[in-house]
């Protein structure tokens, strides 16, 4: 497999996980009526028992993945979640469906772990963070379209018949990594799954004052985009009265925010990782405070600010996740799978118990969402400023 195809793989994995949660936000109203008793803010926990099961599989995915290898553990995820998707998709009671969509998640770890797994078995430093940029520059492409895909879907099967969407998509993926991807990690560099040897490489992660700083970085980074999954669909329906065109806003935003991933692997090789992701916080953080007050200021023109908020926002994830797991995973070559699943697991489970009760905030104005992501925005740029110092010691 060249590069060009191995990077377009990887973009198709790290999508298993964006698709599966932003083609599901058409159907949160039709989810609230038929199962929720109407309430959108329980039909939402659709996306977040997904989040929840992603993040304790995460945990898993990585030392497995070490033990037996890339591929299997791709194979093992795919059928966990195209189970859970078919249970899904049958069953009508709204406790059954989050259970299943809690499963899904779980099964949706294995590929979004062993892909950067993978990446790190093969690249490192800026050049690992340059191949994840373009990645993610293709992935975006998911969550530009994907609410579209879903709404498309709704009209014409209905919104249960999302699950065989995400059936075929997964099956896709399981199709190319059996038929083209060699196994990156060597039998010989394998570890044994061993708890004494799953705890030494956790201490090894979470002693490291960069890596442990990362964690907590993108654990905010994480809460910021999943509240704003969580309130997008009914702010746009709710406040601006723009349900029926949610699809084209949220895919256009989508899409024009992704060539921030673009412009990232082009700069992140002049000027590093650490510096493109602390001055793109700083920014952001100035770009919340001056909307937040414009909010205020113009109600008129509510609508266009609180839009061009989410395409900043959504650039901001394009030039700093890449940088951050690529700034976690540089000193853990020798555990990438381990180190992986710590880092995806406690920044996944960290960001969705923080972004959980978001929900309840929703109200006539977006302020209280921009409020809530500028606090985390604050305390990621504070924590980003340690990181510099460290490395500046180090």
């Amino acid at each position: 497999m060249g590069r060009t195809e191995f990077i377009a793989l990887m973009a198709m994995m790290f999508a298993t996980v964006a698709f599966s949660m932003d083609a599901m936000l058409a159907a949160i109203p039709d989810i609230a009526d038929e199962i929720a008793d109407g309430s959108v803010s329980h039909a939402a926990w659709i996306l977040t028992s997904f989040v929840a099961g992603m993040g304790l599989g995460t945990f898993f995915a990585g030392p497995l993945s070490d033990a037996f290898g890339r591929k299997p553990i791709v194979y093992v995820g795919v059928v966990i979640y195209i189970l859970s998707a078919m249970a899904a998709w049958t069953t009508s009671s709204l406790e059954w469906i989050l259970f299943a969509r809690f499963c899904q998640g779980l099964g949706a770890a294995g590929p979004r772990v062993v892909s950067m797994a993978m990446v790190r078995d093969l690249f490192s430093g800026r050049e690992m963070a340059r191949i994840v940029s373009i990645a993610m520059t293709i992935f975006i492409l998911v969550p530009a379209i994907a609410p579209a895909m879903g709404q498309l879907i709704i009209n014409a099967f209905g919104w249960r018949s999302i699950f065989g969407a995400f059936i075929v998509f997964s099956l896709i993926v399981v199709v190319w990594v059996a038929t083209r991807y060699t196994e990156s990690l060597e039998i010989e560099d394998r570890r044994p799954l061993q708890m004494g040897l799953m705890i030494d490489a956790v201490k090894q992660l979470l002693t490291h004052k960069t890596v442990r700083l990362s964690i907590l970085i993108q654990t905010l980074m994480l809460a910021m985009l999943f509240s704003t999954l969580i309130l997008i669909q009914p702010i746009y329906d709710q406040i601006y009265d723009r349900a029926e065109t949610f699809p084209l806003w949220f895919g256009a935003v989508a899409l024009f925010s992704g060539a921030s991933s673009l412009l990232n692997a082009y700069i992140v090789t002049r000027f590093g990782m650490y510096r493109v992701v602390t001055r793109t916080l700083f920014i952001q953080v100035i770009i919340g405070g001056i909307v937040l007050i414009a909010l205020f200021l113009f109600p008129a023109i509510s609508f266009p600010l609180f839009v061009f908020w989410q395409f900043c926002l959504f650039s901001q994830a394009g030039l700093t996740m890449g940088n951050l797991n690529a700034i976690s995973m540089e000193p853990m070559g020798h555990i990438a799978g381990m180190a992986a699943s710590v880092v995806g697991s406690i920044s996944t489970l960290g960001g969705a118990l923080i972004a959980s009760p978001v929900s309840l905030f929703l109200s006539d104005t977006p302020a209280p969402l921009i409020i809530t992501v500028l606090g985390f925005g604050l305390c990621a740029m504070f924590l980003m400023r340690h990181v510099n110092s460290y490395v500046t010691e180090d």
